[in-house]
Order: C-alpha cells, then structure tokens, then sequence
C-alpha cells in the first residue's frame, strides 16, 4: 500500500490498486513550533524528522489560534468568518457546529470513491446527530466529540451554570454509540484502532483517513515509560499541533517566535507541518511558499480526483503543484482572523477604514498587520517554558495597530506601522474588504440540557 502522509500536519501519500492516493492526515493538538528535532529543538523527534527528511517540510504554513477554527477550516475549505465560528472553540454544551450548507472534506472525498475514517477529536460541534463525524462523511468514527479530555479516563467538564461546579461526563464514541475504554491511553487507542482500519481495508478503494489526535494537549499524561530518559524536559509533554504551543500549563515552546495558542501572534498560527509520499516525487525539499490549513481541502479533493461542485465558495486555494512540484504559491493574501467578538482595545486609528480596535490579523506577501486584541504577546525561551523572557505589550495597553516585515522580522520585534503608513492603510483596506463577507458570529450561552447526567453519563446529542 502506498501512503501520502501529512503531519501537522503529517500527510502521506500513497497510491491504492485503483491509482488515486492512500491519504492518511495526522493532525496533532496544541504543538508547538519548538517542539520538534528539525526546528533545532532539545527534544528527540527521529521519526518524524526521518520523515520530514523524505518529504517536503512546510516552513511558511499557518493554522488558527484555537483548536475549533482550524478543524473548521480543514473541513469546510473556508475561512471561520464564512461560516460564524470566528470567536473561540465550540463549547461542551453549545449548541453550535460547523454549518450543514456545504460539504465536509471527508463528504467530497467519499464522492471520489474513497472509504473515510476518523479517528480521534472532533470538536465541530455534537449538539445534534447530524453534526457528528459519521454524518458528515466519515464512514467510521472512533474518539470524542469535545476540546478536551482525561486522557485514560476519557472525562470532559465544562462550566454549565455560572456560579455552580463544572459538569462531567465521559466522551468516547465508537461510531455513533457511547464506549467505555476508561483506564485506557488514548493515543494508544487511536494508533491501534488506524492500525486495524488500514490492515482490514479493502485495496480496490482508496483510503482516507484523519487521525485528529488528543496529544499534546493538556492534561499532561502519558504512560510511564515514555517519561525513561527524558528529565531534561519541562513537563512530560511534546509532539505537534492545530494551533502554536501552550506555554504556561502546557509545557510547550514557539520559540523564538512571539506569542502562544490563542493569540494571532505567529507564536500561535505557525504550524509545524510536512507532506511525505512517493506521489510528491521529491524528498529532502523545504518549502518557505506560503500555505494555509484551508487549501488542504482543495488540494486534496483535486489530489484525489474529485470535485468541487456544489461547495460554498472556498477560500481555501489547490497547492498540490507547490507540494509535488516547487511552483510559486498561488496564495498571497492570508485572513488570520477578523473576531467582532473580542472586547475592542484603545481608539480607532482610521475613521475611513477597518475598525483598528477589532481583533484582527492579515498576511499579504511578506506583510502582516494585526489589530485590537491579537492576545498574550510574548516571548518565551524555548528550554524555559513557562518563563517569560520578554512581555509583547511594551507597556501600551491601548495600542491596538501593528505592521511587520516577516521576511526580515519573523519574531514580530520590529513594529512598522508608523513606518510605512501607505502599506498600513492598504492592509487595513483588505481587512475592510474581507470584512464585508463576514457572517453573523454564532457563541450561543451553554444548554443545560446538555449536562451528561441526561443522557447516561456521556457527552453526545442533546436536541432531536
């Protein structure tokens, strides 16, 4: 069998008896830009540096901030203002999911003939039937809908009713149906149960599978012989992520880039990513080309020979011949976010223009410009997580516009809106623009109707 891998992304590429690729998508959570071997960092990644090495390494990739944004976006091909998931993660008991109107990933690669497997985290959204994994064109489904989780106890909580303790309950479903596997690793779930989906997969088809692991996200657990040798590390904690490092209580690093998960620094949107398969026809290449977790969905659906018909428009763009053949990225404008929901901060600076006090960020060629709120700003070193080197405020608490130069500034040291005031006021023109295709912002209150002790103890479907 032949794979095409993409490691988080990991993809791999591998052609099946009928000649489309194998596709397996490994997308870890919370990992950090420094938590890798090839980034120089002080942690041991053989296995994936080897195939890293083998494959084309993507150096100018970016995801979202949180966890939910970016599987939105993987799924949907379109950016988060497109379909009202632009503030934060979709909450336990939200009634709240990625919007029905068009075709998954995994819908348009079943269309193409392919059997569909997720394995792992959802976090798109559960509060009805028709949200979850198997209806939204996977064939199998096996791990937990929510943001997170015990990792042996498979519990999740969430706070329910301000003023009162959190609620709990188990999540972990088999299919559609709740499963107890409590005591359990849960990477170690997820690595046999993709295990027995490849090794009893009929090869006349072609395969797609999405392992969306829990690793590395908080809680910090892992089975005890992995920690063998491995005190020189803060924390028994590392892999790769949906979203920049966790750096307080997470224990990752993005060093020497600004800022962590959460924020719209690259601390918190570079992704650690490779593409690794015989189909790419070339190894050992690293890539600075730009690219976004939105254009997986056209480039894989067009890698996999099917069709974009019937999709809402897509902001994601087909890189395939970046990957397989070094062209120039089509991609030269990148909507980080635009969040009307995040607390303004300071005066606006324009009145004929993009509102400045709104969170937002754009990247256009080497620029990148972030307004309002762009969160915790700040430089950690990366042997040291959880010690601040450097705080991003600068003591302006009110300041709410930046420009950066990211070909001669990645770490954001050097803010130039002042600078160059023409290229500020033309970004800010593209924010203004993009804005106006936005959608309403859906973050309803939770449902107390979703508290698990109604429905047996687990996390699932709560309206009919």
């Amino acid at each position: 069998m032949h794979w095409f891998v993409i490691h988080i992304f990991v993809i791999s590429f591998a052609l099946c008896q009928a000649e489309k690729p194998n596709i397996l998508f490994i997308l870890a959570d919370d990992y950090g830009y420094n938590d890798i071997g090839y980034h120089g960092a002080n942690i041991r990644t053989p296995n994936l540096n080897h195939l890293a090495d083998g494959g084309v390494i993507l150096e100018n990739y970016y995801v979202q901030p949180l966890s939910t944004p970016t599987r939105s976006q993987l799924m949907s091909g379109r950016y988060q203002i497109h379909t009202g998931l632009q503030h934060a993660d979709i909450t336990n008991a939200q009634a709240n999911g990625l919007p029905l109107n068009s075709p998954t990933l995994a819908d348009k690669l079943k269309e193409a003939g392919y059997s569909t497997h997720a394995v792992g985290k959802w976090h798109l959204g559960f509060y009805k039937e028709k949200f979850l994994p198997m209806n939204r064109g996977f064939d199998t489904h096996y791990g937990f809908l929510t943001g997170n989780e015990d990792h042996y106890s498979h519990k999740a909580c969430t706070l329910l009713t301000k003023g009162q303790p959190d609620v709990c309950g188990t999540d972990f479903r088999d299919g559609l149906d709740p499963s107890n596997h409590t005591g359990t690793y849960s990477t170690e779930l997820y690595r046999d149960r993709v295990l027995d989906i490849v090794s009893k997969h009929n090869t006349s088809k072609p395969l797609f599978v999405y392992l969306a692991l829990q690793a590395v996200h908080t809680p910090l657990q892992v089975p005890k012989q992995y920690l063998t040798g491995l005190s020189y590390l803060w924390g028994p904690r590392k892999m790769y992520g949906d979203n920049g490092g966790l750096v307080k209580h997470g224990g990752g690093s993005n060093w020497p880039l600004r800022g962590f998960k959460g924020s719209l620094w690259e601390g918190g949107i570079r992704g650690v990513a490779f593409v690794h398969g015989s189909i790419l026809g070339r190894s050992q290449v690293v890539s600075k080309e730009l690219m976004h977790v939105s254009d997986w969905y056209p480039t894989l659906v067009g890698v996999a020979g099917g069709s974009l018909n019937g999709t809402q428009p897509l902001d994601g763009i087909d890189q395939w011949k970046t990957l397989s053949n070094g062209n120039i990225s089509p991609r030269d404008i990148l909507l980080h976010n635009i969040d009307p929901r995040t607390h303004p901060i300071g005066e606006r600076v324009y009145n004929d223009t993009f509102d400045t006090r709104v969170r937002a960020a754009l990247r256009w060629k080497n620029w990148k410009i972030l307004t309002g709120n762009p969160g915790n700003g700040s430089w950690v070193a990366g042997e040291c997580a959880g010690l601040e080197t450097k705080r991003g405020s600068g003591g302006e608490p009110s300041k709410n516009l930046w420009l950066f130069d990211l070909s001669k500034d990645p770490n954001e040291m050097d803010d130039l809106c002042d600078v160059y005031p023409d290229i500020t006021r033309k970004l800010l023109g593209m924010l203004d623009q993009i804005n106006s295709t936005a959608v309403p912002c859906i973050f309803p209150d939770p449902d107390p109707k979703a508290d698990p002790a109604l429905h047996g103890g687990f996390w699932g479907p709560w309206v009919s």
